[in-house]
């Protein structure tokens, strides 16, 4: 008998929802900054322990939408926890439940969507007693089936998660092969590897303009190199600027890191070029989101 259950992880920005993904797949399979809305689409992860597949999706975090391309990824958010196993509900525990948390857990536990509320960051605290008042007040609203203190960072308290998972798991044919860790086509984990560089290179305000598509991926006949073309869209020409820099030192600098990583991720040698064009405004034309890959299918 196979047993599989779905989880979706939700939570606000920066709460550690892709760090947690990565951590619990042991692998990176999603991008991981201190920028927030870091995470644009639904990231899967999937996990095969014995007879039992756990199928993990990682959103995008819960923010005030600003544009066309936030309601997109709010969108994700709602329609990954509709009809779905379980929910990893995951909050940073230094900072007090904002009112979008409050109002989606009130709606997850009215649905009876069963909840395990993750508090995160716990390594942050000074004293791991301020725990127990947060704890207190939210068994005390809300019913989880669950409130896990974790701490992402130092490996502590994954395993807690992923027992209350599997707790969660139902007789079912597994979805996956076995040795399957994402469903992410190679391409998009290119891009958002290089989109990361970026994100964690360039000041505040450009990173979150910015758009990375990978044009051509093809392994050499006669050699053990991939050659990866990719094109990195900004909404401004003064941005374009900042993500070429100064004699295109940036640009070359992102490349480097980015190559670093594709190598490790792929294990074979990386040729990477890489193109900066404009898109103004990117974030509120319908056909450019669609066109780089931010929509739901």
């Amino acid at each position: 008998m196979t047993k599989t259950v779905f989880a979706t992880i939700i939570g606000r920005t920066n709460a550690g929802k892709s760090s947690f993904l990565n951590s619990v797949i042991g692998e990176k399979i999603a991008s991981v900054s201190s920028k927030s809305q870091t995470t644009r689409t639904r990231i899967t992860g999937i996990k095969t322990i014995e007879d039992t597949q756990i199928v993990y999706m990682d959103t995008p975090g819960l923010h005030k939408p600003k544009n066309k391309l936030s309601d997109h990824m709010l969108g994700v958010v709602k329609e990954s926890v509709a009809d779905i196993d379980a929910v990893i509900f995951m909050a940073d525990c230094t900072k007090p439940i904002n009112e979008q948390e409050e109002k989606m857990l009130k709606n997850m536990t009215a649905s009876k969507t069963p909840v395990i509320f993750v508090l995160n960051k716990i390594d942050l605290l000074e004293k791991k007693s301020d725990l127990v008042p947060i704890i207190a007040r939210l068994s005390g609203k809300f019913s989880f089936e669950a409130i896990i203190p974790i701490s992402v960072t130092e490996n502590n308290g994954i395993e807690l998660v992923e027992q209350e998972v599997l707790k969660l798991a139902a007789e079912s044919p597994h979805f996956f092969p076995e040795d399957m860790i994402t469903d992410q086509p190679e391409k998009v984990i290119a891009a958002e590897i290089i989109r990361e560089k970026l994100l964690n290179l360039l000041n505040e305000e450009v990173p979150h303009g910015i758009a990375v598509t990978v044009e051509t991926m093809r392994e050499r006949d006669d050699k053990d190199i991939l050659d990866i073309d990719a094109v990195i869209f900004c909404e401004r020409e003064s941005h374009k600027g900042i993500v070429i820099g100064k004699g295109g030192a940036m640009l070359k600098k992102a490349a480097t890191f980015s190559r670093q990583e594709l190598e490790n991720f792929f294990r074979i040698k990386v040729n990477l070029k890489c193109w900066v064009k404009v898109k103004e405004d990117w974030r509120n034309r319908e056909g450019l989101i669609r066109s780089f890959g931010l929509t739901e299918k």
